[in-house]
């Protein structure tokens, strides 16, 4: 069992795999809420203080969807993991750009899902000890501080998921420079399958939109390799 346990908000309608899953998750150190359906877990995690979102998507009440965009109104950087019939392959596409940080297609493992979940609980853990010492980098006009998950240009103030920001990381430790698709999945995703690969689409045209306004910054598509973050001078 962990020292210290994480919390967790678990949001599932099936109430069997919900109370089993509960279960594992409480057996292996972690303090979980489960709600049946997406209005209770909005509930609970208004009133509850949670380290990580477990969301199924077809839900009674309000989908997981509706859930994870108003959860995002309230916390932009908590870790959202979505849960996935296998056959619906679109759901994958969709949750990332509702803002979900990772998938995992039923049936899953308990040892998968504790996986999945140390990934992102040790990312916040350490931006949490780094937050004294921030990584800050200048693209063109904008200011971009990692550890606070903010890009800014004047007056201008956008806060990043942890994703976004882990992506935008990536591209400014590596100005310039040509990378490859599964360098960049691999290195912020941890994999580099074909679900993957559309959701760094999805995030790459988040970036371009928020970097928008300063002409001289570029994430260029170089076709058939990768992308490269350019700011012309």
């Amino acid at each position: 069992m962990k020292d210290s346990k994480a919390s967790i908000l678990y949001v599932e309608d099936d109430v069997n795999l919900g109370f089993v899953t509960t279960d594992n998750l409480n057996l292996n150190g972690y303090s979980t809420t489960f709600c049946e359906d997406g209005k209770k877990g909005l509930e609970n995690f208004k009133k509850g203080k949670f380290d990580l979102c477990i969301l199924d998507i077809m839900m009674p009440e309000m989908d997981g969807f509706t859930l994870a965009k108003e959860i995002r109104k309230i916390n932009n950087d908590i870790p959202i993991i979505f849960l996935t019939a296998k056959t619906m392959k679109e759901d994958k596409i969709t949750g990332f750009q509702t803002g979900a940080d990772d998938y995992i297609t039923k049936p899953f493992s308990i040892e998968e899902l504790i996986l999945r979940i140390e990934v992102f609980l040790k990312r916040s853990r350490k931006a949490e000890s780094t937050g004294k010492t921030e990584t800050i980098f200048e693209i063109g006009s904008y200011t971009f501080s990692f550890n606070n998950l903010s890009l800014i240009s004047g007056k201008q103030k956008t806060i990043l998921t942890m994703k976004e920001a882990e992506l935008l990381r990536y591209f400014c430790m590596n100005k310039d420079k040509i990378l490859k698709r599964e360098e960049i999945l691999r290195s912020v995703w941890g994999d580099d399958d074909y679900f993957m690969g559309r959701s760094l689409d999805v995030f790459i045209s988040r970036l371009r939109k928020f970097l928008q306004k300063d002409a001289t910054v570029q994430i260029e598509n170089i076709h058939s390799v990768g992308f490269r973050l350019s700011v012309r001078k």
